[in-house]
């Protein structure tokens, strides 16, 4: 008989300070027993003493879902069983023999979406009993609830659809067709998000009003639109200043480090002469200044462990831009480093950059992901080339449609 469990809770600290995480065992498919971890939330946030940290285990409904994932014979009985499975098997953190790699967030996102929107609506039901309208209805529910935009509704659909398609490959379910419900569920993926630009003068304001070594940090993500992770887990020894180019070997995510997202993302950044200058005068400044130190360190960890994006979006790059006027004070719309990568792409679309240069520096695999999703007209831009174009059409005649109109 499987063993019922509670699991444990305790502090950890992390990058954006003490966080309360429970603790539990499950039983991977070869038999071995390993420690799972659920952040709960910052200890701010939830209180100090344990009884607070065990009523957010409840509240979440995290007891429930360990026990969902003990041991089992055989082919699994309900849909719980099924993405424990997946999980155990396809979403381990060491990713160097899987047949097809996931980087630590994407495995990350996954285990979140499964262990806190699927399992505890559908965990219970068996795989085959599942319906595609209950889906659908569920995802409409979610979204009126939570206010979750497309995109995201369809990635925890396409994570459903990979636990049946896992469930399949390993002859736990049927192969045919009709064993698995999502290929008849219908999710929109467009959203209504739109990211916010900003021109050159705004980017600068928002320099001005960020203090040193934030400053730089931000100048070099302007400049570069090298992802933030990326820029936390830069070393000094990853710029080669003699050949002007930054070195993309790490990143530093969710407090831990880990490869570039990417193939594209590990190629090297051009560092220009400028951008060079203000990177040597840090250098210059700082006490952590050595190859292997990090070139934003934190001061508060003794330059252990770099920077922290939340933080420093929530304490400066937002209040910095509202500033600037980039964004108001009470609005809500998502501000942060990614949307220097945004505005930078666009900027060398307006001045006219090759395509292939822009997507070579924002190193995006596919050109289309640059043109298509990250450059975006401003409205001088539009103005102009309404302007152009009425020029065309009206010349020196312009004053006969007028007179007609008298």
């Amino acid at each position: 008989m499987a063993r019922y469990q509670n699991g444990s809770v305790r502090i950890e600290q992390r990058s954006d300070g003490p966080t309360w995480v429970y603790r539990f065992q499950v039983t991977r498919s070869d038999g071995k027993r390993v420690e799972h971890k659920t952040v709960l939330s910052l200890v701010r946030d939830i209180g100090p003493s344990e009884k607070d940290a065990w009523q957010e285990v409840d509240r979440q409904r995290l007891r429930e879902n360990a026990n969902q994932y003990q041991p089992f014979r055989g082919n699994p009985t309900t849909y719980g069983q099924l993405c424990q499975h997946y999980i155990q098997n396809e979403l381990q953190e060491d990713q160097s023999e899987a047949t097809i790699e996931k980087a630590y967030t994407t495995a990350e996102t996954y285990k979140r979406i499964l262990n806190k929107r699927v399992i505890p609506r559908f965990g219970r039901k068996s795989p085959l009993a599942i319906e595609p309208l209950e889906v659908e209805k569920w995802l409409r529910e979610v979204k009126k609830a939570q206010s979750l935009e497309n995109p995201t509704l369809d990635k925890i659909r396409r994570v459903m659809n990979l636990v049946y398609k896992h469930g399949q490959r390993y002859g736990l379910i049927p192969r045919d067709e009709s064993a698995n419900p999502m290929n008849w569920v219908r999710q929109k993926t467009t959203s209504g998000y739109t990211a916010v630009i900003m021109n050159p003068r705004q980017a600068f304001e928002i320099l001005l009003n960020i203090p040193e070594p934030r400053r730089t940090l931000v100048l070099t993500d302007a400049a570069t639109a090298l992802r933030v992770s990326e820029i936390l887990g830069l070393m000094w020894m990853d710029l080669d200043f003699a050949d002007q180019v930054i070195e993309v070997k790490r990143a530093y995510v969710w407090a831990q480090f880990k490869v570039p997202k990417s193939k594209a993302s590990k190629a090297p950044v051009p560092m220009h002469p400028v951008l060079a200058g203000f990177l040597m005068a840090w250098r210059e400044r700082t006490p952590y200044a050595k190859d292997d130190d990090f070139v934003f360190p934190s001061f508060r960890l003794k330059g252990k462990k770099p920077l922290s994006a939340s933080i420093m979006v929530q304490k400066y790059l937002r209040p910095a831009a509202i500033k600037a006027g980039v964004i108001k004070e009470d609005e809500r719309v998502r501000f942060g480093f990614h949307n220097f990568r945004h505005s930078l792409a666009s900027s060398l679309v307006k001045l006219k950059c090759d395509p292939k240069t822009v997507q070579g520096i924002l190193r995006h695999e596919d050109v289309r992901t640059t043109m298509q999703l990250y450059a975006q007209s401003d409205q001088e831009s539009r103005l102009e080339a309404q302007g152009k174009f009425l020029e065309v059409l009206l010349g020196d005649k312009a004053h006969l449609l007028s007179e007609t109109i008298q």
